[in-house]
């Protein structure tokens, strides 16, 4: 008897979720662990600049180019194919700086990392 197992594999491209507002947290995945979550910024669109203090977030840049916030003012550039890794407390966010639209995947550890806004120009906590 063959058991039944629960789909490993996720399509990005399931997850995309266009926005005129205000960028959409599409969650694909959310266990005591990790959260897994699909980003998706147009042109000049921002995810606020935030800390996870119980936590750490790892960004894997799917398409697009944005400006990476790591507080003290420090910004760098992150374009498809980049990772970014935020350790527990650190300051990011992002600003799409390019003409196609920013699409990455968050993976957030574990999953009660928590989450306060942040200031861009704040240092880390």
């Amino acid at each position: 008897m063959k058991a039944e197992t629960e789909s490993r594999i996720y399509s990005v491209d399931e997850y995309v979720r266009p926005s005129d507002g205000e960028p959409i947290r599409s969650v694909v995945l959310e266990t005591n662990d990790s959260v897994a979550v699909v980003w998706y910024a147009h042109p000049g669109q921002e995810i606020a600049a935030h800390v996870h203090p119980h936590g750490q977030d790892t960004w894997t840049v799917i398409s697009g180019e944005a400006e990476y916030y790591q507080g003290d003012g420090v910004a760098t550039h992150l374009k498809a194919g980049d990772i970014a890794i935020a350790k527990l407390g650190q300051v990011h966010g992002a600003m799409n700086s390019g003409p196609e639209p920013f699409i990455f995947v968050s993976m957030v550890a574990p999953g009660n990392a928590g989450f306060a806004l942040a200031e861009k120009i704040g240092s880390h906590i």
